[in-house]
């Protein structure tokens, strides 16, 4: 016996889509024409057939992986309708919204911390100003002692 590629001595099976196209449409209620519409039907099928040529007839494969590209229309879009944010997004938002709303009350100086800095500052530039009022008094004594030193 010579084997052939492509052959099998195994027994073929009907696969349930080869089952489905055997499966014969029924015929119109007239019964004129019920030759022509058998021929019809019979290239039809025949047709059907020759596109599964090789392989693409055999062998089914579906990607469950693959993801079918989505066209939406701008007419299709509810722009009314609102999408649930996941938790860290929506953790991420409230976070945004408090880090701003407390930024506003520091500028404000309502909060603890923008008390304690107004009353550091205000420190500082009442130390700042004992300075200066010290080193103005140190530079017109020096002044003094020049003049006094001239006469």
């Amino acid at each position: 016996m010579i084997a052939v590629a492509g052959t099998s001595t195994r027994p073929r099976t009907n696969n349930k889509q080869e089952v489905e196209h055997e499966v014969e449409e029924p015929e119109d209620e007239s019964g004129e024409g019920s030759e022509e519409g058998s021929e019809e039907e019979s290239d039809e099928s025949e047709g059907k057939n020759e596109k599964r040529k090789g392989t693409l007839g055999v062998i089914q494969i579906e990607n469950p992986n693959l993801v079918q590209p989505k066209s939406l229309k701008a007419r299709d879009l509810d722009v009314g309708k609102t999408t649930e944010l996941s938790r860290r997004e929506r953790e991420q938002l409230e976070k945004q919204k408090a880090h701003e709303q407390y930024m506003k009350l520091q500028e404000q100086g309502k909060t603890e911390q923008a008390r304690k800095d107004l009353a550091f500052i205000s420190l500082i530039r009442q130390q700042r100003a004992e300075a200066a009022k010290k080193r103005e008094e140190e530079r017109a004594a020096k002044e003094l002692k020049k003049a006094e030193a001239r006469k």
